[in-house]
């Protein structure tokens, strides 16, 4: 009798001890979940998120093993930015990474306790969601394309030496853009420029839009906007017909019929927000966290373009050729 009861007990002890191992080993293997959220479809941005996930599988963070990945693209769309932010709020994620200006704003519009990482962001204090790229002291934190308009005008003076208007298309509604173009009337008078905008408020007004401004310029600079850069095709058939070059402010643009970009590369970019996205997972305080930018930049020509714009081929080993059709 008593030894049966010994034996009821034990066996009772032991289930206790495997269902709580159990449960010790689900609560282990619980998936970190991190949304990604993408404000359009773009070669430059689809790169910056790959870096991302590369840098995270790096570090010992695979997607389906031990993080969960949500993907969402806004396609370009603000509205929907934030209704995707909202989503990944209402669903807990443990942090968030948004891709490009509007993703970062209607992410943090949405959370102000979930940490957020950005990337393809020009000028994220302008932008509202950090106070310093020293010491964001905000839920957000990550790094910015920002380049010296300097450099695109130093290709200007290289490419098109008698260039005296400079053209340059955004989207007004835009910071990033607002900014270039701020900064490029800044610049130009030291050049020699005389810069000639022109602002747009969706794709369907680019065509027009470039069509007016190709009247009255010598070269068109394109900055780092999603709405203008979606439209790169229209522009490039418009501007080779006039026989103006177009200076680019990224690789994507380039590929796409640009003459030239001095820029940064934009998976290298985003292999880097992946970085700070593991000190983040490992507790580090998302706040005190410097924004981050790219030093190495690299001049991209499209050699198809360079032909027919008949523009002469600089003798400079430090440039990157490359063709419409690749």
């Amino acid at each position: 009798m008593i030894r049966n009861m010994i034996k009821i007990i034990i066996v009772t002890v032991l289930g206790i001890l495997v269902l709580a191992g159990c449960g010790k080993t689900d609560s282990a293997q619980k998936k970190i979940e991190i949304g990604i959220s993408q404000i359009v479809e773009y070669s430059a941005l689809d790169e910056n998120r790959e870096g991302f996930l590369k840098a995270l599988e790096d570090n010992g963070y695979k997607n389906g093993d031990n993080i969960e990945i949500e993907y969402q693209n806004a396609q370009g769309d603000l509205a929907t930015a934030q209704t995707i932010a909202k989503n990944f709020v209402s669903k807990d994620k443990e942090l968030i990474f948004a891709i490009a200006t509007g993703s970062v704003q209607g992410s943090y519009n949405a959370t102000k306790d979930i940490p957020i990482l950005f990337s393809s962001v020009t000028d994220p204090v302008a932008a509202g969601v950090v106070e310093s790229l020293e010491m964001p002291n905000t839920n957000v934190s990550g790094t910015s394309d920002y380049i010296p308009v300097e450099k695109q005008m130093d290709l200007i003076k290289k490419f098109v030496p008698n260039a005296t208007n400079i053209g340059v298309i955004y989207n007004t509604s835009e910071v990033n853009s607002q900014v270039q173009v701020s900064k490029l009337k800044e610049s130009a008078d030291e050049y020699g420029y005389k810069i000639v905008e022109v602002g747009v408020t969706s794709t369907n007004e680019v065509n027009q839009a470039i069509s007016s401004l190709t009247k009255d310029i010598d070269v068109l600079f394109v900055p780092t906007d999603q709405l203008v850069v979606s439209s790169m095709p229209v522009i490039v058939q418009q501007t080779m017909k006039k026989n103006i070059p177009i200076i680019a402010s990224e690789k994507g643009s380039v590929e796409l019929g640009a003459l030239v970009t001095q820029g940064i590369n934009y998976y290298d970019l985003g292999y880097k927000t992946g970085e700070m996205a593991v000190k983040v997972l490992n507790g580090e305080d998302i706040s005190k966290m410097p924004v981050t930018m790219m030093d190495e930049m690299e001049i991209i020509v499209n050699e198809d373009s360079l032909k027919a714009l008949g523009i002469d081929k600089p003798q400079d080993e430090n440039i990157i050729y490359i063709n419409t059709k690749e």
